[in-house]
């Protein structure tokens, strides 16, 4: 499967304003082999929000950065040892609300496959998947459910070597596959679910 990341520089991103605290993330985007892979990092367990799951490299505002993109390149930097110059970022995706009051900005970018070091106070494991295994339907499926945050909203599971990217991630790798590889979401959900149903992870 491969990617055409100029469908994220054509695209013209939602901005969500005035939200209370701000963070952006990377999707770093690297050649592995000849073909496209995505990094994500593990969430060391002992985090307060969103322990243990899968998100791309980021984190919240700090006065000293320039703009959003430079609170990506910089969580990047401290989170897996990427220097922000070695990113070539091509554009942007649409801004998410998270059930933790943030608005989150995601940039994708182009990124050497390099030795990536996880700061093992926030990153419990560095992880590189392949496009093809993420745009496989077979590793794909999807609940809908009432959400007592966002009311009725689907919920996106991707599982790829025994890993599972969910959530805001998920949400974000959506739209990232969407505009940039044939993959498409499925129309419907597989299932229906109760609120407090448990979640396949």
């Amino acid at each position: 499967m491969g990617m055409d990341l100029s469908g994220v520089t054509r695209h013209e991103p939602t901005a969500i304003e005035g939200a209370a605290r701000r963070a952006a993330v990377l999707a770093p985007v690297l050649d592995r082999g000849g073909e496209p892979h995505l990094l994500f990092t593990k969430r060391a367990d002992h985090l307060g929000e969103h322990a243990g799951q899968m998100s791309f490299p980021g984190g919240g505002e700090e006065p000293s950065d320039a703009d959003l993109q430079a609170t990506a390149l910089r969580e990047a930097d401290e989170e897996i040892g990427l220097p922000p110059m070695s990113a070539q970022v091509v554009g942007r995706l649409d801004d998410i609300e998270t059930i933790t009051d943030y608005s989150v900005r995601p940039f994708v970018g182009r990124v050497p496959d390099m030795a990536f070091t996880p700061d093992e106070r926030e990153v419990a494991e560095i992880i590189v998947l392949s496009v093809a295994d993420l745009t496989d339907l077979a590793n794909y499926e999807s609940e809908r459910r009432d959400h007592p945050h966002y009311g009725d909203i689907r919920l996106h599971f991707f599982h790829v070597d025994g890993y599972t990217v969910w959530g805001a991630t998920g949400r974000i790798l959506v739209q990232l596959l969407e505009l940039t590889t044939d993959w498409q979401m499925p129309p419907e959900a597989d299932r229906v679910v109760d609120p407090d149903a448990d979640y396949p992870v």
